[in-house]
């Protein structure tokens, strides 16, 4: 039986279900909005698991799941060995959000990564401290500034409501996620003209170490070859 992870609620559930919909597949919740159970019409062998977005790849990592759908930026975060985990299969082309770097607007000098590591090493000498950073994605902010070469800074740990940090005074700058901007204009924020972190969207994966017997290896075939891709 192939197992296949979908998010269990909101737009990106029913976006989920509306594309394997136009690719012949019928995907449905059972019972109310409240119960975790699914049903897959159109195709045999195939057990719908309904999870949030950020366990779906901890579960295809694990080999829990065979598919499972998921941004981006939750895989990239999440799975430092993903090259050995996961395969993309294919963007869905919905659920887009970019992550980005932010400061706030009165910063009228630091609108690039080099303007920031100036900015980060003079207020560390200034106020004896690292210039804060708020976000949940450490792994992918540490890594981009790193090959960046930007030093003087340390993440604080945000799991919501990241755009109202540096207002609270609780961080000094954000990197979140974001799709349109209009949050972080009316947070007073700009975001660094190099400060693009990672472009995410909506997209289908596969396990590379999930079992695959017989029976898995032939209903991924038929699967992969009903929504027009390439067995991996």
């Amino acid at each position: 039986m192939i197992k296949l992870g979908v998010p269990s609620k909101g737009r990106l559930m029913e976006k989920t279900f509306d594309w394997f919909a136009d690719h012949g597949v019928g995907l449905s919740r059972s019972g109310s909005d409240r119960e975790y159970a699914g049903a897959v019409e159109g195709i045999d062998g195939v057990d719908l698991v309904l999870l949030s977005a950020g366990e779906i790849p901890r579960e295809l990592a694990a080999g829990r799941l065979h598919l499972g759908v998921t941004g981006t930026d939750l895989v990239h975060e999440r799975l430092p060995l993903r090259a050995t985990q996961v395969t993309a299969l294919v963007e869905l082309g919905f659920g887009h959000a970019d992550l980005i770097l932010a400061v706030p607007a009165c910063w009228h000098d630091v609108d690039t990564l080099d303007d920031l590591d100036a900015v980060a090493a003079a207020f560390r000498t200034q106020h004896g401290h690292r210039l804060r950073i708020a976000t949940k994605y450490h792994r992918l902010v540490r890594e981009f500034l790193t090959q960046a070469g930007v030093a003087d800074y340390a993440l604080v740990d945000s799991q919501g409501a990241t755009e109202g940090t540096v207002a609270n005074l609780t961080a000094e700058m954000i990197a979140d996620i974001t799709s349109t901007g209009a949050t972080l204009e009316a947070n007073h924020l700009k975001i660094l003209s190099d400060g693009m972190v990672l472009q995410s969207q909506a997209t289908l994966w596969q396990s590379q170490v999930a079992h695959y017997g017989a029976g898995e290896r032939f209903t991924l075939q038929e699967l992969t070859e009903k929504l027009g891709l390439t067995q991996t």
